[in-house]
């Protein structure tokens, strides 16, 4: 079992860090940080001690003053590096730097200058250190106009805003999923492989996405005719395709957004209702469950889904991991509609009428089918 402390553990990386851990009970303990712990010794001190692995990710990215960025950071290693020093602690520290480091602004000088005082805290005490070089990193839950540019055009599509280019620069990305799985799987190779060996090196991560920033807008805004204004899924044929539409519908405001209501043809012989048009693939399939039964209470981490209640009467409930409000949604068959399921929302639905349900879901299988992915736990 390895403990694992994250300083900045609810920031963006951090919330997808410390809930990734946590689906991994048999390898890893995370231990709790809390911002406060930098303005009180004692605390810093106590929890650096608990830590096998500590992986520094506090930090200020963004400021009006550039001074204010640059001396906050240091300051915060600064902190760090004394409470393991005063505490005679060695864990193995993995620092999260930027490609920025190889630019002229005062964040990137922080971050270099940071890796290179725990570059010398580790040699001097023949521990090991690790400094991620990371590209520009986006997904679910970034704060926009701070995290990235994704993140910024994602919330002005889906609020009715207009996003404009600054500069039409290349964009080298890397999907938050995949920057959390390669830290992981580092800290277990150098677990077991170098866990009694001095290591102290400088890792640059390799963005798995690069485009302009003219043809990220341009994707984006696909979605936002296709999705967002009529609930068509778009063309999801690649991984960045589907990680870049999960984080898209992140962002969405679904407590108003949902039930999305669907067009019903009605004549005759009966009714007709397109339940989902796809530009893409994707498994459809259905269900049928009796009176007070409750399906799901689980998330996913990759898998989007879409439930369609076509008959009887449902209620849909979805609640953010590692938070405490509840989003809950009635559907009918009598007036047909849907909600989808973005990753990382525990869902679940329940037939509330007296009749049987009948509930149409669509899942996108762009995925792989041995990685885990479903993980239950109740709304």
């Amino acid at each position: 079992m390895i403990k694992v402390g994250i300083t900045g553990q609810t920031g963006f990386i951090g919330t997808h860090l410390y809930n990734t851990l946590n689906l991994d009970k048999e390898n890893f303990e995370t231990i709790l940080f809390d911002d406060r712990f930098f303005s009180e010794t004692i605390l810093l001190e106590e929890w650096v001690s608990k830590c096998d692995v500590i992986i520094h990710l506090a930090a200020l990215n963004r400021h009006n003053d550039p001074d204010v960025i640059y001396n906050t950071n240091i300051s915060l290693v600064k902190q760090l590096i004394a409470a393991l020093e005063n505490t005679n602690t060695t864990p193995h520290v993995l620092f999260s730097s930027s490609t920025q480091e190889a630019n002229d602004n005062l964040y990137g000088k922080s971050k270099k200058e940071g890796r290179r005082l725990l570059t010398e805290w580790a040699t001097k005490n023949n521990t090991q250190f690790t400094g991620l070089i990371i590209p520009n990193v986006f997904g679910p839950f970034g704060n926009p106009y701070y995290n990235s540019v994704v993140a910024t055009f994602c919330h002005q599509l889906t609020h009715n805003q207009i996003p404009k280019i600054e500069v039409d620069g290349d964009l080298k990305l890397i999907y938050i999923g995949e920057l959390v799985h390669q830290i992981i799987d580092h800290i277990l190779l150098i677990q077991k492989n170098y866990c009694n060996e001095v290591l102290i090196e400088q890792v640059p991560l390799q963005p798995t996405a690069e485009l302009k920033v003219s043809n990220l807008l341009r994707i984006l805004q696909e979605y936002k005719n296709l999705y967002f204004e009529n609930g068509v899924m778009p063309a999801i044929n690649t991984s960045f395709e589907r990680n870049l539409f999960n984080t898209f519908l992140c962002y969405i405001n679904h407590a108003t957004f949902f039930p999305f209501k669907l067009k019903m043809n009605t004549d005759q012989r009966g009714s007709f209702v397109e339940t989902i048009k796809l530009n893409s693939g994707g498994q459809v399939s259905f269900s049928t469950t009796v009176a007070g039964i409750t399906r799901g209470n689980h998330f996913h981490t990759r898998k989007a889904e879409r439930f369609a209640v076509i008959k009887g009467k449902a209620l849909i409930e979805l609640r953010k991991v590692g938070t405490d409000e509840i989003l809950s949604f009635e559907l009918t068959g009598e007036h047909p509609s849907f909600v989808d399921m973005p990753i990382w929302f525990t869902h679940n639905i329940k037939n509330i009428g007296s009749d049987e349900l009948y509930t149409i879901f669509w899942i996108n299988e762009f995925f792989d089918q041995n990685d885990p992915d479903t993980f239950f736990e109740k709304v």
